[in-house]
């Protein structure tokens, strides 16, 4: 069915790829790095394959990911590709065990077989394909005209919650650099983390080139005056930069687990997993260090309905697949009704923007992956109603839109800052003001008089460190409740860190053992720019 026809809509999905800045070189094996161990075999790799598999086949087909600095940094960096290789050997020899094991229960067996393809997948197409640089995997995809790559604050500090400008500026300013130092060239677009957007922070982008950046619907729906077609056409702040507004009924269909696919019975159980089911001494070798027992990613059952963790079903991925097609066509179905309704009421192709964590894909929802595979698919040959595109490219088919003030908003719990801002993780905000205060004085006073290169150093490592606390994951764990002592010692360690430096620069008295120890641990944003704060 597939034809030249122009679409009566656009779908654009915009996947967030994020993870906080975790590397410990400090520790031989920090449970944190699983993270990102986890987020490699199970997101970024199978997205890699399916939208490699699209090309080849020749499907046509637009994405839009936001790759944050801190993800990219670590996908990069040397220390972490060499134990990531060293984790996935630990996985292969796992499910190799795993396999005889299940030998005689066909039930398991054959998800056994199933995650043995995967795990040597992922290590060939890390260690071989991409000599361990999978970031350039996108890239070429980037260059090929099939996915749009934006950026994201550069530390995903919350840009509502930062009183100083200066420090929006910085985490703009640096994300903008980092972006072009690895990916070659400059972002059209960004992420503003946690979808938070303050009145303002849009000039911010614009001066450093953003066209484009993604609220939550009601920023828009409530925005200044009333948006002429919703969410469903961008709008343009008075900076010039556009902003474009999340589609909710899309949204909901996938990231819902009580009314989205994700929270099917068929599909796979995340959290029934064999570090903690199976024999302990059978286990130990691969778990974490310490004897603690954690996710090894090998689950064996499938989520089957409202029942304990002890009364799943065994996994089918036969009839996973099938299920994951199946709500491919429905999603798809339910954009071209979507589309069909609102080309009545618009005097243009509305553009829908669907917007999800990439760890959805994959790392919660085992079968995310072959849904946005099937859905691709469907989209390129069964119908002419929606074409996939990305914001950028939209905004190129029509330049002109309305001109509208968007209201602060976040997305998440009540979409006001709430998550980031209650009785769990308040504490922190005084010191991370305070913080970045005093690094626009050293930036101002610094500015305009020759710095010798341990100043040099000291200002570009205090940069860093007020960046790193200023990260929203801390903010978000604590909230959450999960790895409250991590979040709360990383935010402790980052603010002190930047006084020690502080005191150092004002004082002259440098201990560059001391800043040595911390260069090495923070390794992030090697070129920083920290006249940023200026």
């Amino acid at each position: 069915m597939h034809s030249a026809k122009s679409p009566d809509g656009y779908l654009a999905l915009v996947l967030h790829a994020h993870l906080p800045f975790v590397r410990h070189p400090e520790y031989n094996d920090p449970m944190e790095e699983y993270w990102l161990y986890e987020a490699i075999t199970e997101t970024y790799i199978p997205l890699l394959n399916v939208f490699n598999k699209l090309m080849e086949d020749g499907v046509d087909f637009r994405i839009t990911m936001s790759m944050t600095p801190p993800l990219i940094s670590m996908l990069r960096d040397p220390l972490l590709q060499e134990r990531y290789l060293r984790h996935i050997n630990r996985m292969i020899e796992l499910i190799e065990k795993e396999a005889e094991r299940t030998r005689f229960e066909p039930q398991f067996n054959r998800t056994a077989i199933m995650y043995r393809e995967k795990f040597y997948n992922a290590r060939y197409v890390f260690a071989e394909k991409y000599n361990k640089d999978i970031i350039k995997g996108f890239i070429h995809l980037q260059d090929a005209g099939k996915l749009e790559i934006i950026t994201c604050g550069a530390t995903h500090g919350f840009f509502p919650l930062s009183v100083e400008k200066n420090a929006v500026n910085a985490q703009v300013k640096t994300a903008v650099d980092h972006y072009a130092e690895n990916i070659g060239r400059r972002p059209k677009g960004m992420w503003l983390p946690e979808c938070g957007y303050n009145e303002g922070d849009d000039a911010i982008l614009k001066k450093h080139g953003i066209r484009y950046f993604v609220v939550d619907t009601h920023s828009i729906l409530y925005g200044t005056p009333r948006p002429k077609y919703g969410i469903f056409a961008p709008v343009y702040c008075r900076s010039g930069a556009a902003a474009f507004g999340r589609d909710t009924e899309s949204s909901k269909q996938v990231w819902s687990a009580k009314e989205g696919y994700p929270g099917d019975g068929s599909y796979r159980e995340f959290y029934r997993d064999i570090g903690y089911d199976l024999d302990y001494n059978y286990i130990k070798p691969y778990i974490h260090e310490s004897g603690i027992r954690m996710n090894t990613g090998v689950k064996y059952y499938k989520i089957t309905g409202k029942v304990g963790l002890s009364d799943k079903q065994p996994y089918d991925p036969h009839a996973a697949m099938e299920k994951a097609a199946e709500h491919a066509g429905n999603f798809m179905f339910n954009r071209e009704k979507q589309v069909e309704h609102l080309k009545n009421l618009m005097k243009r192709e509305p553009i829908i923007i669907a917007p999800y964590d990439a760890e959805l894909f994959g790392h919660w929802w085992y079968e995310g992956p072959a849904f946005l595979d099937f859905l691709i698919r469907k989209i390129f040959y069964d119908q002419n109603t929606v074409k996939l595109t990305t914001p950028g490219e939209y905004l190129e088919r029509y330049p002109k839109n309305q001109v509208l003030q968007p209201t602060y908003s976040s997305w998440g719990y009540k979409g006001y800052a709430e998550y980031w801002l209650n009785d769990t993780n308040d504490w922190i905000y005084k010191h991370l003001h305070r913080a970045a205060e005093k690094m626009e004085q050293l930036a101002a006073a610094y500015k305009h008089k020759p710095v010798s290169s341990l100043e040099e150093r000291a200002l570009k490592q205090a940069a860093r460190e007020v960046l790193l606390a200023q990260s929203s994951d801390w903010a978000f764990i604590m909230k959450t409740q999960t790895m409250v002592e991590y979040a709360v010692k990383r935010t402790k360690t980052h603010i002190n860190r930047f006084y020690r430096l502080y005191d150092m620069i004002c004082s002259g008295g440098f201990d560059e053992a001391q800043l040595q120890d911390m260069e090495w641990r923070d390794n992030i944003f090697p070129n920083i720019d920290w006249t940023a704060y200026a």
